[in-house]
């Protein structure tokens, strides 16, 4: 269990932390000198067998705002430090509001230099904390000089750490950075609290911002040696395979199969303090306290232009540099000149879109996740579930999982399990998974048949619709991969049936009329000559037609799907289309790409003439082009 101070400067904080553990946090010379508080410190005492405690000295002055939050996020309780001489000061009130924005609660009240004061102010000062914090917290009356009181409070906190249980940790592991230094003998070491997961000696792990791969040598855990340490836990981590200027405060540690990436926008629930004189104004520029990062930029409000003290909205920070964040990180917003605390809140999404911000649906997704951290998501596995149901039946189109994954800070196979389990639908291609809520899949697949159906009244005599024309019509938001896994379900069920590229129902038939099935027995041998057919023109010249009356027999071949039209008036047999396309797999097989040189020279036509085919088998998405090359998309398009 690890204990934050909070207080006003020079209310005894640091000593009050020397008489329960016998160590001063004060560790710069800076601070000796001065008598206070710069930078965190931190305490953990020695032989409390089966208990874990950690203290967290934060600095009071209102100068060092900004070193009280690195210090203090990711604590799980407060000792809040009150001067029996001077009562309830500035940065008492100040430190309050910023530990009940990060949710951290108060443990205990010290209330301290009672030796100074008669016994009615220090009964006056109880009851004023009493009515001023409006929680349940033990308030210890004493004196860090005599040591009246010190016992007494120091058995409530160990009482405190003997209960405590460590909370659940199912997410990938985050450590915030909040030092960094180089010891003789080890290199580089950061310390920080785990805001998730869990992590041992020997662990691959990635920094932001410098986005360097590194190896965890050693690591300690509220000041001891371990093997591993998990959320909430006070870390040190010994690293290899990094240079010091590489890591500071503010800086993250993160598990991360690839580089993690940074956002300038945050959408965030957003709370502001009830002392405020005035309301809070749509692009306010504020300073911004994320983990042990303090940034710059501007909050946007969603809903409305102004924000009244006290109140609750939906907002969006846009940062002046990058962030790591994920969903229910908790930030602390100050005023421009750094000097006043304005609110704070949690992450929602960290990735918004950059259009459509204030949209009915967009509000109502961040909805989503605001009620799930209202209700504790992040405390178990289980946590998003009713989260992940209320998306899918959100977005019609289905959710990508592998942004929303990395949101939530969960392993995406975690996330498939939990949204299966929801009886959420599940659909893999390539590198992109999306869930669906059953209904609106159902939908989706309706919507594809009853495309199909429309365009068979339309073009009775096509042999049905092309797969990329099919989701352009119903279902444009959908990525090629997906809507191509959606087909396969359809097709499987036999709903739908594939006649090459074509997708029809299972009962079309379609056939030229009398005369244009007479003209095409009479031109189709001209097309099965070579890799290079007569054109339109070519056509009708040589057997006496006018060009028109061939382009029209040719189109509502190619409709049929005996055709492919590879460039304007020149249409290809469905055989030698499949010729082709074997040839491109055969060289494909030996070269690992289709070069036009090569493609050229296996067809023996001219360059022009090749590379007019290469980019037909682009378009229709059997190969795609890669700079120079082409390479196969879809080898079974045939099939």
């Amino acid at each position: 269990m690890i204990i934050g101070t909070a207080g006003h400067v020079d209310h005894g904080k640091t000593a009050l932390i020397k008489c329960l553990t016998g160590i001063d946090t004060d560790a710069l010379k800076e601070e000796k000198a001065r008598g206070l508080t710069i930078e965190p410190g931190f305490a953990y005492p020695q032989g409390l067998e089966g208990v874990e405690l950690g203290f967290i000295d934060v600095p009071g002055h209102e100068k060092f705002i900004h070193n009280m939050l690195a210090g203090i996020g990711g604590i799980d309780g407060a000792l809040l430090v009150v001067a029996c001489d001077d009562g309830i000061m500035p940065q008492s009130v100040e430190h309050l509001a910023i530990l009940r924005l990060l949710s951290i609660p108060v443990r205990a009240v010290a209330l301290t230099k009672c030796d100074l004061v008669d016994a009615d102010l220090i009964e006056q000062r109880q009851l004023e904390l009493a009515d001023w914090l409006g929680e349940p917290a033990p308030i210890f009356a004493l004196s860090n000089r005599s040591g009246e009181g010190i016992e007494a409070l120091r058995d409530w906190l160990w009482q405190c750490a003997s209960r405590w249980r460590a909370r659940p940790a199912p997410g990938l592991f985050r450590l915030a950075v909040d030092r960094a230094f180089v010891k003789t003998g080890a290199g580089l070491v950061v310390t920080g609290t785990v805001v998730d997961g869990e992590v041992e000696e020997g662990a691959q792990l990635r920094l932001f911002p410098a986005q360097e791969s590194v190896r965890v040598r050693g690591l300690r855990r509220q000041n001891r040696p371990a093997e591993r340490a998990r959320r909430g836990d006070r870390c040190a981590l010994n690293l290899a395979g990094v240079e010091r200027n590489e890591i500071q405060r503010g800086g993250w540690v993160v598990e991360a199969s690839e580089p993690p990436e940074g956002h300038e926008r945050l959408d965030i629930d957003l709370r502001l303090l009830a002392d405020l004189d005035r309301p809070l104004a749509h692009w306010t520029p504020v300073h911004v306290h994320l983990g042990a990062a303090h940034l710059t930029g501007r909050v946007g409000l969603l809903e409305g232009s102004e924000l009244a003290p006290g109140g609750r909205a939906l907002a969006q920070l846009t940062l002046d540099q990058p962030v790591l964040a994920c969903c229910a990180d908790r930030v602390v917003i100050r005023s421009h000149g750094a000097d006043r605390t304005l609110g704070g809140g949690r992450v929602l999404d960290r990735r918004p879109p950059r259009r459509g911000a204030r949209r009915a649906e967009r509000l109502a997704w961040l909805g989503i996740l605001r009620r799930a951290l209202d209700h504790g998501a992040t405390e178990s596995a289980e946590g998003f579930d009713s989260a992940l149901a209320a998306l899918a039946e959100l977005r019609g189109d289905g959710i990508e999982l592998a942004p929303l994954a990395a949101n939530l800070n969960r392993r995406m196979e975690a996330l498939r399990l939990r949204a299966e389990a929801q009886g959420l639908v599940i659909i893999s291609a390539d590198s992109e998974t999306r869930l669906f809520a059953p209904g609106h899949l159902a939908a989706l697949e309706q919507r594809l048949c009853e495309v199909v159906a429309a365009n068979h009244q339309l073009e009775p005599a096509a042999a049905g619709t092309e797969r990329e024309r099919l989701r352009r019509q119903a279902a444009p938001r959908l990525a090629s991969p997906i809507f191509r896994q959606l087909l396969e379900r359809l097709l499987a069920q036999g709903r739908l049936v594939s006649h090459g590229p074509f997708i029809a129902e299972p009962g079309h038939r379609a056939r030229l009329g009398e005369e244009d099935e007479a003209l095409w027995q009479r031109i189709a041998p001209l097309l099965d000559e070579s890799f290079d057919p007569p054109r339109v023109r070519d056509i009708a010249q040589s057997q006496g037609l006018a060009e028109q009356r061939v382009r029209e027999v040719l189109s509502a071949s190619a409709r049929l799907g005996a055709l492919y039209q590879v460039r304007k008036d020149h249409f290809y047999p469905l055989a030698t289309i499949q010729t082709l396309a074997e040839i491109g797999l055969a060289i494909e097989a030996e070269h690992g790409s289709i070069l036009a040189r090569e493609y050229r020279d296996r067809i023996q036509v001219g360059r022009k003439l090749a590379i007019q085919q290469l980019e037909f088998f682009d378009r229709i998405g059997f190969t795609r082009r890669v700079r120079d090359v082409h390479r196969i998309r879809r080898p079974d398009m045939w099939h």
